[in-house]
């Protein structure tokens, strides 16, 4: 069969043919009277070999070894072609990520294109000064994309940054809470708090249902900022939740003043009041924790937690009884 031919059913070149054919890839069995070459079955079958071998990202000098070098192991070359595969791919993931990104802020012209690039890679910089500027600039300058704020909030471990990429975000009006959601399920502690922070200073009813879905977190940190920034949003399902953080005395202040926002509404002020009795009622709370639940009781308006605090004032610990009756003199001067 001669070049041409080869050439067509094969699919590559009559001019890749004439290279391999200089490489001694493949050289064709025998020549025509008019000295073109000629292919055999042989030759096309090794053609296709070398193809086949091109596909998997080997280099024509590795695929002649792979072809000619009995001795060739090819382990470890595919292992390295397949590391260098993921880096390839997670080199054209990153760019396709930017790409969105800036396509997402909607440019409106090149310069804004640049200035945009020029915030993305600041807010990768090592410099935590060079982040905070960026972050900082993002909602004064050129608009960074809300999805890349959110990423830089999940990755920011300096506290300062930290504040002011949640700062930035909230300015964004509820974008980049699709990443921070995903955050909350990181397998990484850190980031899960710092997903839970974030989505706690957006503000909206969208930021608001994240975070009562952060209730049922597996994370008993998540659960916890979740509930402290609901209780200025109004939400009474996040009552449980602090109501054991008083008991378990992790920022058991902030957690009643939560309760305290909430008991300002009259429909939540009665089961604000019960759900701290029947905690005080419990045979296995500690001393202190009754403590705790007792103060809490001070600022839940209403005739519930009254009764309880005179009931709680003849209690058998002397600290709780001093603590209920001290709590009723203020009510009573209000």
């Amino acid at each position: 069969m001669l070049i041409g031919d080869v050439a067509r059913r094969s699919g590559v070149s009559a001019r890749m043919l004439r290279h391999y054919d200089s490489l001694g890839l493949v050289r064709p069995t025998g020549r025509t009277g008019a000295g073109y070459r000629e292919y055999s079955s042989e030759d096309i079958r090794r053609i296709f070999h070398i193809e086949s071998l091109r596909s998997l990202g080997l280099s024509l000098r590795e695929v002649g070894r792979a072809l000619d070098d009995p001795d060739f192991a090819p382990s470890e070359l595919v292992d390295d072609l397949i590391r260098q595969t993921r880096e390839r791919i997670a080199a054209e993931t990153e760019l396709l990520t930017r790409l969105r990104r800036i396509g997402a802020a909607e440019p409106a012209g090149w310069q804004d294109v640049l200035q945009i690039v020029a915030l993305l890679h600041a807010l990768g910089s090592k410099s935590a000064g060079t982040r905070q500027r960026a972050a900082l600039s993002s909602v004064e300058e050129v608009p960074v994309p809300a999805e890349a704020l959110a990423e830089a909030v999940l990755s920011e471990a300096d506290p300062n940054v930290a504040g002011a990429l949640r700062w930035a975000l909230a300015q964004s009006g509820g974008g980049g809470l699709a990443v921070l959601a995903e955050g909350l399920g990181a397998p990484v502690a850190e980031v899960r708090k710092r997903a839970v922070q974030a989505i706690a200073e957006i503000p909206g009813d969208e930021a608001t249902a994240v975070l009562q879905d952060a209730l049922r977190n597996p994370d008993v940190v998540v659960r916890r900022y979740a509930a402290l920034a609901l209780g200025p949003r109004g939400a009474a399902d996040a009552i449980p939740t602090l109501i054991d953080m008083i008991v378990e005395e992790a920022n058991d202040v902030d957690a009643a003043d939560a309760l305290s926002t909430l008991a300002s509404r009259p429909a939540l002020a009665d089961q604000i009041a019960t759900g701290l009795i029947d905690c005080l009622a419990h045979g296995a709370v500690e001393p202190s924790a009754r403590r705790r639940l007792t103060q809490a009781l001070a600022d839940i308006p209403g005739t519930t937690p009254t009764r309880a605090l005179e009931d709680l004032s003849r209690d058998g610990d002397r600290a709780v009884a001093l603590t209920a009756t001290y709590i009723l003199q203020l009510r009573n001067t209000r």
